[in-house]
């Protein structure tokens, strides 16, 4: 189905967000249809990660607007935005350790906002091997990449239609970080849209259907992952 034919699940406007008086994001569009993945890609401090607190409203925009599916949220609490459909994975993770394995996922389990449920606890251990041996361990207790899994399988027990995953393979093994991009690709299969901030670009871009570029706060690129050229790479992403 062409891009412009499909729902518009998330959308920012001309949107200007500050960390006190530190100017960070200077007029950013950006914008997730049903269905797509997305890359939000740039060198560290380039305000990717600005973004997408100011899309779940953790950072207030002072100008510009943010829509989910064409309503605006600009001023909307943080979990009236997910609620609406849109699950978002911080670097950093984020479990709760003193829960075990099986206590995250199930505090999470709630049908979408379209009511579906499509990912089941069952669903979540089938696609996550790893923590079905663990179901009795506590959060701290488990290895940086199965706390990663966990992170991301409680978030699917949203059942969400769009998934934010930020730096999901940061400082885990090469092995670790190859399961979580197979788990990203089953993801975009099943059709929930995703965003996805990695410092592996290359990973990115393999499974990502469009590129959004950002430097100093505003989006440079925004255009196909084939369309990625090697000038683009190199200027913008110091490759």
């Amino acid at each position: 189905m062409p891009e412009s034919s499909r729902e518009i699940l998330l959308e920012a406007r001309g949107v200007h967000s500050y960390y006190g008086a530190s100017h960070i994001l200077h007029g950013v569009d950006f914008r997730v249809h049903a269905g797509e993945t997305v890359g939000l890609m740039g060198r560290n401090g380039m305000g990717k990660t600005t973004l997408i607190r100011t899309m779940m409203g953790l950072v207030p925009a002072r100008q510009g607007e943010v829509l989910v599916r064409g309503r605006p949220v600009t001023q909307a609490a943080t979990h009236r935005i997910a609620q609406s459909g849109i699950a978002y994975v911080p670097e950093g993770r984020g479990i709760f350790p003193n829960l075990s394995v099986r206590e995250n996922l199930l505090m999470a389990a709630r049908p979408g906002a379209n009511g579906r449920r499509d990912w089941t606890f069952e669903r979540v251990m089938e696609s996550f091997p790893r923590l079905s041996e663990r179901l009795s361990n506590g959060g701290a207790q488990l290895s940086g990449g199965e706390q990663q899994m966990l992170t991301i399988g409680r978030a699917l027990m949203t059942n969400p239609t769009l998934l934010i995953l930020d730096e999901a393979t940061e400082g885990l093994a090469p092995l670790i970080a190859k399961e979580i991009w197979k788990i990203v690709e089953t993801i975009g299969e099943s059709g929930i849209a995703t965003v996805i901030v990695d410092r592996n670009y290359g990973a990115v871009m393999a499974r990502a259907h469009r590129c959004v570029v950002m430097v100093k706060g505003k989006v440079v690129f925004d255009d196909l992952s084939a369309h990625m050229t090697g000038d683009v790479v190199h200027t913008h992403l110091g490759l």
